[in-house]
């Protein structure tokens, strides 16, 4: 299992936190997803074997929001 947190870009609104939580969550492997608008930042616990960090960013940016860095937690 591995932790990342990602600075995102764009969200502004629970709404928002919403839209990325689900579009991260479908992806097969996540443990964890946790979007928060105040820090610009969603952190995802997630299994390596099952998906990449360039899929959670991939989903992330497909919901129209920018991820900026990633870091490890």
């Amino acid at each position: 299992m591995e932790r990342m947190t990602l600075r995102v870009e764009g969200m502004v609104c629970g709404h928002c936190e919403i839209a990325v939580q689900t579009a991260v969550r479908k992806l097969p492997g996540i443990k964890k997803v946790k979007a928060n608008r105040r820090k610009r930042e969603v952190v995802t616990e997630f299994d390596t074997a099952l998906v990449t960090a360039d899929a959670i960013v991939g989903a992330i940016n497909g919901t129209g929001y920018q991820v900026l860095l990633s870091h490890g937690a």
